[in-house]
């Protein structure tokens, strides 16, 4: 068991130690300022306007073609959206995207919930699911029994990494949630079918949105699932959206701030080197984090392999001689927040994000803020 927590409540951390910016959670991410301002600039043409005119459609477009270009996505490739995020995307795909069964990488919290989903449909066979232990190194199907093949790029839990990657035997469609991954990670459409995200991660906006990169075979089977009868409801139907989508708009109304913000990171990055770009300052974060616990006497990282180790979510395990929670919530008291482990994962470890938007500067300033809490609490 971790160390009593110590008199967390007294400990001043100069200001020297105070990153510039202190938000590092794993979503809702750190939204940069100019993004902020820009929204701010645009709020009486843009806030509170129809999501169903050109002043919502050209941001909607801005999105698409954004993506397009970041991604670089081949011909016949789509970009469709909607509303509700990446969890209402798994109830969605067990109805339009699911023939009859699902294979599925199970490496934590959220990769076990899109097999949750499937598991319960009554028009789906059970899945197959292959688990693997949190932290470890994740294990792959060759062969999947499923139509769909679903992992994730990044388990946003645990800090694990999965290499994007088409199954050695068969043909299913290669569906991967892109939520902490997208933006940050080098990502080849070749490799997917389907790359499903949402905003509040890399791209630094706000929840409330689905976004999914489709391949022309995702596409195919969009439109045969829809096209079979399938009873599917009309917020959970990738038809609809597939449709809506192709006219710059979502099927009910989106938040348009997130709309709004999204394509303005979207933009960000490309302006700044685009995908390579962002994959490279995450690396770097990596490096910052990661170095810093390899050489502590306290931490380590929780994904003992290195090539496993996210650039986007970085989990670092304490001994028993600090209490995690107690240096979590001596940084929140100065303003540094949201680098508390996942709560199901129930570790004595930090878990910080490496977004884009953050900057590598404020992660080394982090590392030597914890670096004093526990000098404080450990004496």
């Amino acid at each position: 068991m971790p160390a009593a927590p110590g008199p967390d409540h007294e400990i001043a951390i100069p200001p020297a130690l105070i990153p510039r910016d202190g938000r590092f959670g794993s979503g809702p991410s750190k939204v940069r300022d100019e993004a902020v301002a820009a929204l701010a600039a645009v709020a009486h043409t843009y806030l509170g306007t129809s999501h169903r005119q050109e002043g919502v459609r050209s941001v909607v477009r801005r999105v698409r073609e954004g993506l397009r270009e970041l991604f670089a996505l081949p011909d016949g490739y789509e970009v469709v959206l909607g509303n509700g995020g990446s969890t209402l995307f798994w109830d969605a795909a067990a109805f339009g995207l699911v023939e009859r069964r699902s294979s599925h990488l199970v490496l934590g919290e959220f990769s076990s919930k899109f097999a949750a989903v499937t598991a319960a449909a009554p028009h789906l066979a059970d899945p197959e699911v292959e688990r693997t232990d949190p932290g470890a190194a994740p294990r792959l199907i060759a062969a999947p029994a499923g139509d769909v093949y679903a992992y994730p790029h990044n388990e946003t839990s645990t800090g694990v990494m999965v290499p994007l990657h088409r199954p050695a035997e068969g043909d299913p469609l290669v569906v991967v949630d892109a939520t902490s991954a997208a933006g940050g990670l080098r990502a080849s459409a070749r490799a997917y079918d389907v790359y499903y995200f949402a905003p509040q991660k890399c791209f630094a906006s706000d929840g409330g949105l689905w976004v999914a990169c489709c391949s022309p075979a995702a596409v195919e089977r969009i439109e045969r699932i829809r096209a079979s009868g399938r009873w599917t409801p009309p917020t959970l139907d990738l038809g609809i959206a597939l449709e809506n989508s192709r006219q710059d708009q979502t099927y009910n109304t989106p938040a348009l701030a997130t709309l709004f913000l999204l394509a303005h990171q979207v933009e960000w990055m490309l302006g700044q080197g685009g995908l390579e770009w962002a994959a490279r300052r995450c690396d770097r974060a990596a490096e910052i984090v990661y170095g810093w616990a390899d050489a502590h006497e306290y931490a380590t990282p929780f994904v003992a392999e290195t090539a496993y180790r996210s650039h986007v979510t970085a989990t670092i395990d304490f001994d028993d001689r600090v209490d995690a929670a107690a240096v979590a919530r001596t940084l929140r008291a100065h303003g540094i927040v949201d680098v508390e482990p996942y709560r199901k994962l129930g570790r004595n470890q930090l878990r910080v994000a490496l977004f884009p938007a953050i900057e590598p500067d404020d992660l080394v300033t982090l590392t030597r803020a914890v670096d004093h809490v526990i000098a404080c609490l450990v004496g």
